[in-house]
């Protein structure tokens, strides 16, 4: 089968690989119909994430029909049509029972490598290094999904891939932070990063009742897109004094929450990003947190930070300080995917939101390195892309 496999930083590749098999008895073999170049599939072709290999299969977002099923597979079968979330869940050790599926105790073999960095391990991840377990991505014409019966979602007919195919990952990702606000109805958010976790979380905040949202940054494609339903906008490359800006357009109160959307590869013209950015270049320091110290900053007394965007190693100049003595909460983390899959599956059937709006550009897999670079440099143009296959 053509897969698109990470062959070192800036080299993707589509290559022949064996076709994936039944390797236990609770997997199956999906055909792939769609996948998504991520966001945070950037951080692995920028190659700030360890543990990479050559010829790993990238890709955490996809859906397609299933082909195959393993002996003990229940809820599924050859024909369905379903979306993968992209944590592995296994359905059965103490955090899964609670819906907490990626802090799975089960799927990650590799887990002596998080352990080590972060003391514990998450789940297994699909095409995310192998420090997340070295799984397979979906960016491929067929994948194996391990667990199946806790890592699907059965969508009807009526939906297309493309309304459907971000339950995989940046519609719940974008969900979960908006709900880690406790919004309050009226509440003002803040959102730093207009891509499409961050218009889905502006989306999704809306949803739960804010009155006001607030996307900051520096290109105007996606900051048309967010004002396009409703958003208010600031441009960091006009003005970059965003903490004031923030406090002028709320009364001086600050937002209630703050999302930050943008993760370890923030951009911006402090002193403190530039010190960053040499340090990451010369592997000195492992992540550029300046988007998450501007929400810390922010955001009011007693508020809230909700934090999306991925992170992968060790902040420097950390504003903890101004954490502790405005008494924030900081609220994280990979999201539970198969938590939100259902709950916002039916809000898609409602017509309460198309996630598809995001989506930019729809490709065939031959095209896929090209659009890995397009993506990375040009994001005026380029806010989501997806593979079609078949």
């Amino acid at each position: 089968m053509k897969a698109l496999c990470w062959e070192g930083k800036h080299h993707i590749a589509v290559k022949h690989v064996h076709d994936p098999h039944i390797l236990n008895p609770h997997d199956a073999i999906i055909k792939v119909t769609s996948s998504a170049i991520c966001g945070s599939d950037l951080h692995l072709y920028n190659g700030v994430i360890p543990t990479m290999e050559k010829g790993d299969i990238m890709g955490h977002e996809t859906m397609g029909i299933v082909v195959e099923t393993g002996p003990l597979v229940r809820d599924v079968k050859v024909g369905d049509r379903i979306v993968i979330p992209f944590d592995i869940g296994c359905g059965h050790c103490q955090h899964c029972e609670d819906q907490e599926f990626s802090a799975c105790d089960n799927t990650n073999p590799n887990f002596m490598i998080p352990e080590k960095l972060y003391g514990y391990s998450g789940s297994g991840l699909f095409g995310y290094s192998h420090m997340y377990g070295g799984y397979a991505g979906g960016q491929a014409e067929y994948i194996r999904v391990p667990f199946v019966d806790t890592n699907h979602l059965l969508v009807p007919e009526s939906l297309t891939d493309d309304q459907v195919l971000f339950l995989s990952d940046i519609f719940p990702t974008g969900y979960m932070a908006a709900e880690n606000c406790h919004i309050k109805r009226g509440d003002t958010v803040a959102v730093w990063g207009a891509g499409p976790v961050g218009l889905l979380a502006m989306k999704s905040a809306f949803l739960l009742g804010a009155g006001r949202v607030i996307a900051i940054d520096h290109i105007k494609t996606r900051l048309d897109k967010a004002r396009s339903f409703g958003c208010e906008t600031i441009n960091f490359e006009e003005d970059d004094a965003i903490t004031d800006q923030l406090r002028f357009l709320t009364g001086g109160r600050g937002p209630d929450s703050c999302i930050d959307a943008v993760g370890l590869e923030a951009h911006g013209h402090t002193v403190l990003n530039a010190i960053d950015t040499v340090k990451q270049k010369v592997k000195i320091g492992t992540d550029r947190p300046d988007a998450l110290r501007q929400a810390i900053q922010a955001c009011k007394k007693a508020g809230t930070v909700s934090i999306p965007g991925v992170y992968g190693g060790f902040l420097d100049k950390f504003p903890f300080g101004a954490a502790f003595g405005k008494g924030l909460t900081l609220k994280m983390g990979q999201t539970h995917t198969q938590r939100y899959m259902k709950p916002l599956l039916e809000r898609i059937e409602k017509g309460e939101i198309d996630p598809s709006f995001v989506i930019s550009h729809r490709i065939r897999i031959d095209d896929g390195p090209e659009a890995y670079k397009q993506f990375n440099e040009n994001k005026d143009d380029f806010t989501k892309v997806v593979l079609k296959f078949h």
